[in-house]
């Protein structure tokens, strides 16, 4: 034979066969089921990265609320310590417009300034507390007076000294009131 050409063995069949693929090695289904571990193992980090994206949304939106809802009673104080302050104004006019004047058309001045006051104070959230009449409410009205009397109910209030208001349904300034006891 010449050195040339390529020389042919053949074993175990003809020279036209194919050869034989290599025999998979020992090694393959260790790579199958490394490449399955790993897989599940990405899948378990996906879904682990999933929970802890939808935890940090969830504390975020909380953090979000409470930071809203905190600003909003911040809010509330500043008003009401506002509307607070003007009380003593609205007592004033109060016992302005109780006193008698001469000049009609001043009274009446002040009355519409009064009644623009409360209006604007009510729009905010300002209201009055009913206490003549009403039964004694150490929560709402202040005993500043006691009369022993026979014709009111106990407990009952005779005379209101000075208004008490609730603002946005809590209470603000209690009523300053005089209360009936009855005779022992």
């Amino acid at each position: 034979m010449d050195s040339k050409e390529p020389s042919l063995e053949v074993t175990n069949g003809s020279a036209a066969d194919p050869p034989d693929p290599p025999a998979d090695p020992p090694s393959a289904p260790l790579a199958i089921e490394t490449v399955v571990a790993d897989r599940d193992r990405l899948a378990e980090e996906a879904a682990d990265l999933k929970d802890r994206l939808a935890r940090r949304l969830a504390e975020f939106e909380n953090f979000r609320r409470r930071a809203e809802r905190e600003r909003a009673e911040v809010a509330e104080f500043v008003q009401s310590d506002t509307v607070k302050a003007l009380l003593p104004i609205l007592d004033d006019f109060e016992r302005a417009l109780k006193t008698e004047s001469a000049d009609k058309v001043y009274s009446r001045g002040m009355e519409l300034i009064y009644q623009r006051l409360l209006d604007a104070l009510k729009k905010l959230g300002l209201e009055p507390i009913s206490a003549k009449g009403e039964k004694f409410d150490p929560h709402l009205h202040h005993a500043v007076d006691m009369v022993e009397s026979s014709e009111a109910e106990d407990h009952t209030i005779l005379e209101e000294y000075q208004p008490g208001y609730n603002f946005r349904g809590r209470l603000l300034r209690p009523a300053m009131v005089k209360v009936a006891v009855t005779k022992k």
